[in-house]
């Protein structure tokens, strides 16, 4: 295959991920403030609410997996799911941001949403499971693998970017109202968000089926015998080296989720310039871009181990910056610049991720007897929304403490408290994933290579068979 081809490849699958992300951006970086400040539902609910959703994801997700696994269709077994998934996504995300007429203050809009809440969790499984998991389908090179995830987390991180950056500029650009706040901003209403999600949901949509017509599932290993449930959980279980990647991935992840959870609540209660966060998520993008290039650059010099750490411990530094750049510098300025170097790390950390998901998996095959590429997979969105309750948690459990109210919001208490959740917790986080990963994980170096050649071994054993 000469290499244009690959590479048209690669980035015909990356697309998939823009259409992923405006709906994991619309969904944890705005819901949260969508439903305090317009449909005003108690805090206490949405706290509860989270957690009840995740013991679901527990379930859904591996099995959503075991699904995945056992498809066996003409456009392969993970393309349909992708298109489906998408789907169903993207009109659950539109209704999440839409109320349809029912009271403020009704029991039935807390029914509403918590049954939109939990639908979206688990339509965005449907698609972001066989998405990801065709990584390891794809090559068993590792460098490769590196390259492939790297594209995918570019696409990712332009989809994030078109949230971060856009958001706060569109939503009070689409609301019909033309209030202003004490502040003099633009008020965000009802139909600033609504129409807002609507446009995600279409791209959704549209950058899947791109992906999907333009990409090829060509080294996928079918299963010897159909996945059970039984298995499903052996498999999450018994993989001693996925179950340590889910601690020290949520612990970095829900560090870095701080910031797009409670970013809007940051700048609209603490800096008072809600669109300053604009120019704040510019700086995190370009970062992001940067950060894609660290991957293919050091692997040149050093280890896929090092270079991990590298991407931690400057996110980790870049955090303790922002942190010090407001709180004792007040420098809105320097505090973007240790954005954009934390961006850089978390942007490489990511891939880094993806790329370790891929190894779980030939370490699951050696270890287990069997390969469960969408099983293991199926645990990063688990992981990411594990991240997010965390982050939903600790935000909610804020608001309430300050006793935030979207039509007092201006007090010393709530800035306070809302400044501690964005810039203090992260560092936190970051610091104890570093600690984990450096202690526990061991799927690097010559163990790793050893891995790869007992499955590269089995495959020509297979193909021997089959022929």
């Amino acid at each position: 295959m000469s290499f244009l081809k690959k590479l048209k490849g690669k980035i015909w699958y990356g697309v998939g991920a823009i259409g992923l992300d405006l709906s994991y951006g619309m969904f944890y970086s705005y819901l949260a403030k969508y439903m305090t400040d317009i449909l005003q539902l108690n805090n206490t609910f949405l706290l509860l609410l989270t957690p009840i959703a995740r013991i679901w994801d527990a379930i859904n997700d591996p099995m959503m997996g075991t699904i995945v696994d056992n498809t066996k269709t003409k456009m392969g077994k993970y393309r349909p799911w992708i298109i489906i998934g998408s789907c169903a996504n993207a009109i659950v995300l539109s209704l999440a941001f839409t109320n349809p007429g029912i009271p403020l203050g009704s029991v039935w809009l807390y029914v509403f949403m918590a049954v939109m809440y939990v639908s979206w969790g688990m339509t965005n499984t449907m698609a972001d499971i066989p998405y990801w998991s065709m990584v390891p389908s794809f090559t068993n090179d590792p460098d490769e693998r590196s390259i492939i995830a790297t594209v995918a987390r570019t696409f990712s991180g332009i989809g994030q970017g078109i949230i971060s950056i856009g958001a706060p500029i569109l939503i009070p650009l689409l609301s019909k109202t033309l209030e202003l706040d004490k502040n003099g901003n633009k008020v965000w209403d009802a139909t600033g968000y609504s129409r807002l999600a609507i446009i995600c949901s279409f791209f959704l949509v549209f950058f899947s089926v791109l992906s999907v017509a333009n990409t090829k599932e060509t080294q996928v290993v079918a299963p010897s015998e159909k996945f059970t449930f039984k298995q499903m959980f052996r498999t999450a279980l018994n993989n001693d080296q996925l179950l340590i990647f889910m601690l020290f991935a949520m612990l970095s992840n829900t560090g870095f989720y701080m910031f797009s959870g409670v970013g809007a609540y940051f700048f609209d209660v603490a800096v008072r310039n809600p669109s300053a966060q604009s120019s704040f998520q510019i700086f995190q993008a370009v970062g992001s871009i940067l950060g894609l290039l660290v991957i293919p650059i050091m692997m040149k010099f050093t280890t896929r181990r090092r270079t991990y750490q590298f991407s931690l411990t400057l996110a980790l530094v870049s955090y303790i910056g922002m942190f010090i750049s407001y709180q004792y510098l007040n420098s809105l300025i320097l505090m973007n610049v240790f954005y954009l170097f934390s961006s850089i790390g978390t942007s490489s950390m990511f891939v880094s991720q993806t790329v370790f998901l891929a190894d779980i998996v030939d370490y699951g095959e050696v270890k287990m007897g069997y390969r469960a590429e969408s099983i293991t997979f199926s645990m990063k969105g688990f992981l990411q929304k594990m991240a997010y309750t965390i982050q939903t948690i600790i935000l909610f459990s804020g608001l309430g403490i300050s006793n935030y109210n979207p039509d007092n919001k201006y007090t010393t208490l709530t800035a306070k408290t809302t400044t501690f959740m964005m810039l203090v917790v992260p560092i936190i986080f970051m610091a104890l994933s570093i600690i984990v990963f450096s202690t526990k994980f061991k799927l690097h170096g010559e163990y790793m290579e050893e891995i790869t050649a007992e499955v590269d071994k089995r495959k020509a054993e297979r193909a021997a068979t089959n022929n």
